[in-house]
């Protein structure tokens, strides 16, 4: 009876308890229903280098004492709402060092989530008033998506919703314009680009005539020889009669001929081919001779590539038109580097299969044969490995779950639903296409799960795993692929402002069975696709505690450095200092500190991944620089891709590696990182911690074999010239990568922007070795605007072809391909009453207009401008199926 009464009472109060939260979520509903939809958003950087304006950035911990100062806008345009019970979540990519309002308070939460709050002095949202909240924020924001969008409120259990004028990718919407906050230091002599600006930059590059153009290919072969004949490829369409090329590859190229309205006929225009190894002494693969005349192209190929990559000569001498006519020519070609790559993050925001296709279409059109997939990182887990449900379960979905049991925490401007970029998957059956898709187009597929740092979605996972099976009594199962050590209570910070959760505990023998079951369940759809795995990408990038790096130092050391940020210091870890597995490694042995695990696990891996019959390993260099040398490895062959700056010292830190006996894959930020900005100005989108812009003239004008040469023909980031010379011995570069990186490159339209046209550039360098290229000299030392080894004339020479074949031809076969490139903004200035204008790629329409955009005219020789014009310039391209930003003369 006793009990019975106890139950009954236990009931009750359940039920009331019950109620009062149904009733407390329902009542805290409506407050998030105002806020989303009453409440807008305004962020306006208002100080890009607080430090020089009374701010001390160093006491207030920022790296390397630079901070900026921005203020957060809230207008109510409703009625007043008073209620204190909300919080409103918002990505930031900089560290928020301090709130200078009292009614609110900022709380970083993990990654780049913060939440804003109401403090015990809040006095509520005024109707119809703007409340500010000035803060201060570490390093810089110099561009307009450094803020990110799809701010959303949160009250008790109520359904979180994004408030309305954030939730778009228009950041105008709630982002001021940066105006003068462009500069990052006072030191910084970039150029701004203004249309004034940009025609100075334009002024040098001409518009060639047909006739200058007749024959050309891009990538530009080895040795090309121009005919006096021309062919017209007519409606009888070409013979295809490639011996030795596998049919999946022939399909390939027959329909990018369809595509050029060009059929595939008995009667047509012959192209033969065949593979004759014995005529190419010491070719990389692809190499090919080819000669067209009148009557058939004749194709001999050291292997299947060398026949697809001929056949895609010819097709790059196809105009996109109604009377396609190419030249007779003679061609010997081969590959500068027999690594030729694009390396696309898939794990901070998803890619759609669809995008990724495009992505390998492209890439094979410009001979581009390494697909570097980057599958994980702390934002997402990207792919369907059978037996691990939870890691696309939960590690590929984003959404507002406190406890990480169902989806990731939002991160990078997601939100708090998994119904945009943010979450995502590719199934064991996308995956599979997409290597099949590649293998027909001579594009190998290399996979990489980074790890043990950015390994976050895959932690956060497995611990949702581990919460199942010790639910279910299974603690055997539930340890499994564990990845973190219980006892580990480290005191660490990433890069991108994670903690310990972000790294993969390298001392467990669980977590080395998830890297087999991970490498055994993507061997088996490699295997499928018939691509078995060559080489396996480790990752290995970023495994440290930031708080520990260069840029700050201890609170109480004596004496202090100026320009480095003051933080207690004694409380910060290094990655895994306190995981008892790691200290007894050390105890052993095993590593002789706990700075030298990452590459310790490197090594780890190399055994696993030599076990499953993969004998070439690839990573960032920082993955494995604690290894002695390349012969650590259980593998034969190891590549890093190099991504230290040059101007920090990488055009000589980069012969290190080669002369470990590495192979070198340059993969340089500042020259080669996708998602950096097209051109200095804050309305363009893109990260800048390594180089302010990176455009098709400077990817073009890279020298990847000469890394010294390059301080001859650019800055750095901040403008200025700086002295590179080489002091050891270097080999020739296994390759060239060129990187984009999604964290602010959310959509697939974004991808394509970012993608292209730059792609080309990175193809030119990456197949022809120019001629204003200069040969690696030890000690040799370069200087722009102090040395002058480079032929400036010979390279403006190339760079004007180029540019007038981008212009006047491939963009057109980027339309036919359905692909969303970037169209740059007209070059403009009004001198003696007339309006001037000029193209980066020539050829491509220019208009302006003169009243506000309303109409637009066709730009073809100065015009007269009225006074008082105010005159705007874009250009367009397809039919206005196509139009760049929009910019003023000024």
């Amino acid at each position: 009876m006793k009990k019975f009464k106890i139950a009954v009472l236990a009931t009750s109060i359940a039920s009331l308890l019950s109620i009062g939260m149904i009733q407390t979520a329902f009542a805290s509903q409506p407050i998030v229903d105002s806020i989303s939809s009453q409440l807008s958003v305004k962020y306006t950087v208002n100080d890009n280098q607080a430090g020089e304006h009374g701010i001390n950035c160093a006491a207030l911990g920022a790296d390397w004492a630079a901070c900026n100062r921005a203020t957060i806008s809230l207008t109510n345009q409703g009625a007043a709402i008073n209620d204190n019970n909300w919080a409103i979540y918002f990505s930031s990519i900089r560290m928020i060092l301090s709130v200078n309002n009292d009614q609110f308070k900022i709380t970083h939460i993990t990654g780049d989530l913060h939440k804003i709050q109401p403090t015990e002095k809040f006095t509520g949202f005024p109707a119809k008033s703007t409340i500010d909240i000035p803060i201060v924020g570490e390093y810089w924001q110099l561009s307009e998506t450094d803020v990110i969008p799809r701010w959303y409120v949160t009250s008790t259990d109520a359904k979180p919703k994004v408030i309305k004028n954030t939730d778009t990718e228009m950041l105008a919407n709630f982002v001021s314009p940066i105006g003068d906050n462009w500069k990052r230091t006072p030191n910084d002599h970039n150029i701004l680009m203004t249309p004034i600006t940009r025609f100075e930059r334009n002024t040098d590059v001409k518009m060639l005539n047909a006739e200058a153009l007749r024959g050309q290919i891009l990538p530009t072969p080895t040795k090309l020889t121009v005919g006096k004949s021309d062919i017209t490829l007519d409606k009888k369409g070409v013979n295809l009669q490639l011996q030795g090329l596998n049919r999946a590859s022939f399909s390939v190229l027959s329909q990018q001929f369809k595509r050029l309205g060009i059929p595939l006929t008995l009667q047509g225009f012959k192209i033969e081919a065949n593979i004759d190894s014995s005529k190419f002494k010491n070719a990389l693969p692809g190499a090919y001779q080819l000669n067209i005349i009148d009557k058939k192209a004749t194709i001999t190929a050291v292997d299947e590539s060398g026949i697809f990559y001929a056949v895609q000569s010819i097709l790059s001498l196809i105009p996109v038109n109604n009377k396609p006519t190419i030249a007779s020519i003679n061609v010997e070609d081969s590959p500068r580097f027999e690594y030729r790559g694009i390396m696309l993050d898939a794990g901070r925001n998803f890619k759609s299969k669809d995008v990724i296709l495009r992505l390998l279409d492209q890439m094979a059109t410009y001979k581009l044969n390494k697909f570097h997939f980057h599958l994980s990182d702390d934002e997402g887990w990207r792919i369907e490995i059978p037996g691990l449900p939870e890691l696309t379960d939960v590690g590929s979905q984003r959404c507002h779950d406190l406890s990480e049991q169902k989806c990731l925490l939002p991160q990078l401007g997601s939100g708090p639903n998994n119904d945009n970029s943010g979450s995502g998957y590719f199934s064991r059956e996308d995956y599979i296409e997409i290597v099949k898709y590649a293998k027909a187009r001579f594009i190998e597929v290399i996979p990489e799960i980074d790890m043990p740092a950015h390994a976050r979605a895959a932690i956060v996972s497995m611990e949702a795993r581990y919460s199942r099976l010790m639910s279910e009594g299974k603690e055997q199962q539930a340890n499994e692929f564990r990845l973190v050590d219980p006892t580990d209570k480290s005191n660490t910070t990433t890069v991108q402002f994670y903690d310990r959760k972000s790294y993969l505990n390298p001392c467990l023998d669980s977590s080395k069975r998830f890297v087999d079951k991970v490498i055994t369940e993507i061997a088996k759809m490699h295997n499928e696709a018939g691509q078995p795995i060559s080489v396996w990408h480790f990752g290995g990038d970023e495994a440290k505690n930031i708080r520990l790096g260069a840029g700050y130092q201890d609170i109480n050391v004596s004496p202090k450095v100026d320009g480095k940020g003051l933080i207690d210091q004694s409380i910060e870890d290094h990655p895994w200092a306190k995981s008892q597995a790691c200290q007894t490694l050390i105890k052993k042995g095993a590593i002789k500190d706990i700075e030298h695990l990452p590459s310790y696990f490197a090594i780890e891996v190399s055994k696993i991944i030599k076990n499953h019959g993969i004998n070439h390993m690839q990573a960032w260099q920082d993955g494995v620089k604690y290894a002695k040398n390349a012969k650590a490895f259980a593998v034969d062959k190891v590549t890093v891709n190099f991504w230290d700056a040059l101007y920090w010292g990488g055009y000589d830190s980069a012969s290190e590696w080669i002369n470990k006996g590495y192979q070198m894959v340059i993969s340089n930020p500042d020259y080669v990182y996708l998602d950096f900005p097209y051109e200095v100005n804050p309305k363009e989108s893109g990260y800048y911690w390594g180089a302010r812009f990176n455009d098709e003239r400077k990817i073009f004008s890279f020298a990847p074999n000469n890394l010294p040469q390059n301080a001859e023909t650019s800055t750095d980031r901040d403008g200025n010239a700086f002295s590179a010379k080489g002091t050891m011995n270097w080999f020739d570069s296994y390759g060239l990568s060129a990187q984009l990186w999604s964290e602010i490159v959310r959509t697939d339209v974004q991808m394509e922007y970012m993608m292209y046209p730059r792609l080309l550039a990175v193809a030119e360098r990456a197949w022809h070795q120019a001629d204003w290229e200069k040969p690696y000299f030890k000690d040799r030392e370069y200087k722009q605007g102090e040395t002058h080894y480079v032929n400036q004339k010979l390279l403006l020479k190339d760079w004007t072809r180029f540019a007038n074949l981008v212009g006047q031809r491939e963009l057109a076969k980027l339309d036919l391909a359905g692909v969303d490139y970037r169209l740059p903004i007209p070059g403009a200035k009004i001198e003696n009453n007339k309006l001037i204008a000029n193209i980066i790629f020539p050829s491509l329409i220019i208009e302006y207009s003169v009243d506000n955009g309303k109409n637009w005219h066709h730009y073809t020789d100065p015009v007269a401008i009225s006074k008082g014009d105010v005159v705007f310039v874009r250009s367009t391209f397809a039919d206005h199926k196509k139009i760049s930003r929009v910019e003023q003369v000024k």
